[in-house]
Formats: C-alpha cells, sequence, structure tokens
C-alpha cells in the first residue's frame, strides 16, 4: 500500500533567501541626496532600497544596450548591413 500524498498549504511554506550584500560608498550631490530622502519618505522606503532599485534599473538598461551593440556588431561583421540610401529615405519618415 503507497502512501496519499500529501499537500502543504501555500501559507506554510517557508522561502528563505539570503543575498551577499556589500556596502558602497560613493560622492553624490546634496540635493539629490535630499530629493531622494523625499522620495523615500513619500514611498515609504528607506534610502537604501531606493538606491538599489535605481542601480537595477541602470544596469538593466545598459546589459540591455550592450548586447544590442553587440548584436548589431555580429550582423555587419556578417554582412548584414541596410544602404546608405535606404537609411535616409527612412530617416525622412521620422521628421
Amino acid at each position: 500500500m503507497g502512501l496519499a500524498p500529501t499537500c502543504t498549504p501555500p501559507s506554510s511554506i517557508v522561502i528563505c533567501c539570503i543575498m551577499d550584500k556589500h556596502t558602497v560608498s560613493f560622492r553624490i550631490d546634496a540635493d539629490k541626496v535630499t530629493a531622494l530622502d523625499t522620495l523615500a519618505e513619500a514611498l515609504e522606503r528607506d534610502r537604501s532600497h531606493l538606491l538599489n532599485e535605481a542601480v537595477s534599473a541602470y544596469l538593466e538598461a545598459q546589459s540591455w544596450q550592450v548586447e544590442q551593440i553587440k548584436k548589431s556588431l555580429r550582423q555587419a561583421d556578417a554582412g548584414k548591413l541596410v544602404p546608405h540610401a535606404r537609411v535616409k529615405q527612412m530617416a525622412r519618415k521620422w521628421r
């Protein structure tokens, strides 16, 4: 006779994640610190939380841009280029 499957209700599941955190120090203009603290208070968050969010957004955007540049360079190396006349034609539509 086999054991009946058990189901653990979601409220009793505990997930633990320990992140390796480091302290980083840098200089920032006083007015930016004031604005950061004002925003943190309005959002009921601390300064570290907002700085972590900002750094995460920055890293994501920069990583995306670097990947797009690498992709474009691979396309150029493979000869997949757009003729200059076609680029001028496309640019005229943007005006």
